[in-house]
């Protein structure tokens, strides 16, 4: 049995992650602030004897004795990112501080949640780990972009410094029960439209592109990142390299709800990038073969259950 840390174990990805852990046999400790995290999604692990949660900010120190951290903690839609932009940056920056120097005084390995975000509006497709990116340091998405790739640098700097055992990986969009209905992202936007039969927005003409994963997918391969050989410390890309376009995407969304929902189109943000697929070699070949396994439609039938349900607790 392991004791592991994980910073916003309550969000979304975090709260997939708790309960792996937790059902492989270790002790969790889950810490949240609750700004985009939600106690809802891990309620029911509350009762587990092993599981443990903390209220608290990784903007501020922690102190506690762990084997392993897996730092989750960021807002990572833009709605929600945006909103508080120098607070998004201090989460990534000073959360990662803080969350290295715990490693570094219980000599814990540990994983920081990077993102496909650090590639920008990509020069080269698709993204291989070794492109360096496109990245606008003054516009509306950095405080998400800058702040990611400056705690990939704090990272390394601590490995190569302080012999921190450190893993990084890039995480490509992602999918599933216990995302936020609000967080504007463009699978449970395009959901949560199609259900309540409102019309669906389309950022742009619904050209642009996007690799989406199932969170399943992802937790495996984060787990397989913390676990993989010594010296390997990433960056690694975790993500799907099937390829949809933002039309193909909602006229899927709009035929599996079987709704009536019309596609309306509104001008593309300020640097949302047009294309995005990941490159996954380096995880195939580091991470024992790993590679998503859930086809987007057979993800999608369980995101829209989760949604359903959710829709019509609030009713």
């Amino acid at each position: 049995m392991k004791r592991i840390l994980i910073t916003g174990g309550a969000g979304f990805v975090g709260s997939h992650l708790c309960e792996r852990l937790l059902n492989e046999g270790n002790e969790v400790i889950c810490l949240d602030n609750y700004f985009t995290g939600s106690k809802k999604n891990i309620e029911h692990l509350m009762d587990h004897n092993y599981f443990e949660l903390v209220r608290h900010d990784v903007t501020q120190p922690y102190m506690i004795e762990v084997d392993e951290i897996y730092n989750m903690a960021c807002p990572a839609s833009p709605v929600h990112y945006q909103y508080n932009p120098i607070k998004t940056i201090k989460t990534s920056v000073m959360g990662a501080i803080n969350m290295l120097g715990l490693a570094k005084r219980v000599n814990a390995k540990i994983l920081q949640a990077s993102t496909s975000e650090v590639y920008g509006d990509p020069a080269v497709h698709p993204q291989p780990e070794t492109y360096w990116g496109n990245v606008n340091p003054i516009g509306l998405r950095s405080c998400y972009d800058e702040g990611k790739r400056c705690a990939e640098t704090l990272f390394m700097d601590y490995h190569l410094q302080n012999e921190v055992a450190v893993k990084i990986i890039r995480i490509f969009n992602t999918y599933g029960p216990n995302m936020n209905p609000n967080d504007g992202r463009v699978v449970s936007n395009f959901i949560v439209q199609a259900l309540k039969g409102e019309d669906i927005t389309m950022f742009g003409d619904g050209s642009q592109t996007r690799s989406f994963q199932y969170v399943d997918d992802l937790v495996e391969g984060t787990i397989r990142m913390m676990n993989s050989r010594d010296g390997f410390m990433g960056p690694v890309n975790i993500g799907n390299p099937v390829e949809f376009t933002m039309m193909e995407l909602a006229s899927k969304v709009i035929e599996m709800t079987n709704s009536t929902s019309k596609i309306i189109h509104l001008p593309l943000p300020q640097d949302d990038p047009l294309q995005r697929k990941p490159v996954i070699d380096l995880a195939k070949k580091e991470l024992n073969g790993w590679e998503p396994k859930i086809h987007l439609e057979e993800g999608l039938v369980k995101t829209i259950s989760y949604f359903d349900n959710l829709l019509k607790s609030e009713q």
